[in-house]
Parts: structure tokens; C-alpha cells; sequence
């Protein structure tokens, strides 16, 4: 841990949301949930990093850069909107409610 870096300040908290996958739709193995962690920094509600459940590191790549920086929830819509918009896949639904369990447990912590 670098000292330095704010991400690790007392302000910042981790909240996690999955959601289950439609069937028939596999990431790997037997994993029947799609999940994605969010690192929050709690002075300016923004996400300082991500993570997702993905087989292919590009897509969470993708979905990562479309994520960090927003301040959720007030960058909420704007966020659904560009997922809406910029990402086709099969679990396109799936992604969004994983996002918003995350977010929504992130509101329930403070």
C-alpha cells in the first residue's frame, strides 16, 4: 500500500453488487452471477476504481474506463445511458443491475 495514493485514505470504502445471469449464459465454469466491485472515495461520491466479472479483460477494461471518475449516484443516468448506448452484449441488463446493487449498497453505508 502506497501511502501516497488516496485511494487507500480512510475516506474511500469498497461496495460490491451481482446479479444473476439469464440462462444458459456462463462467464466461467459454473459462475451463475455476473459482480463487479466499486472503490468509492467518499468526499465527492466518486469511484476511484472497478472491477467486473469478465471473461475477456477488454470488456472490463471497457466497462472499467466508462465507470471510474463518475460520481455515483448523481452521474447515475449518464452512466446507464452510456452503457445503453456503447455496450452490446448479452448481459448488457445484467451489467447495469450489478452496477446499481453496488451503488446502491455504497448509499446504504453511509
Amino acid at each position: 500500500m502506497n501511502p501516497a495514493d488516496s485511494r487507500f485514505s480512510d475516506s474511500c470504502v469498497l461496495a460490491s453488487g451481482c446479479a444473476p445471469l439469464p440462462e444458459g449464459m456462463r462467464l466461467s465454469g459454473p459462475k451463475q452471477t455476473f459482480g463487479c466491485s466499486l472503490w468509492f472515495d467518499r468526499t465527492d461520491d466518486r469511484v476511484v476504481d472497478a472491477a467486473f466479472t469478465f471473461l475477456a479483460g477488454i470488456s472490463e477494461q471497457y466497462l472499467t474506463d466508462l465507470v471510474v471518475g463518475r460520481r455515483l449516484p448523481h452521474e447515475w443516468n449518464e452512466l446507464e445511458q452510456k452503457v445503453r448506448e456503447h455496450v452490446f452484449a448479452p448481459a448488457q441488463a445484467v451489467i447495469l443491475q450489478a452496477l446499481r446493487t453496488a451503488v446502491d449498497r455504497y448509499l446504504d453505508s453511509r
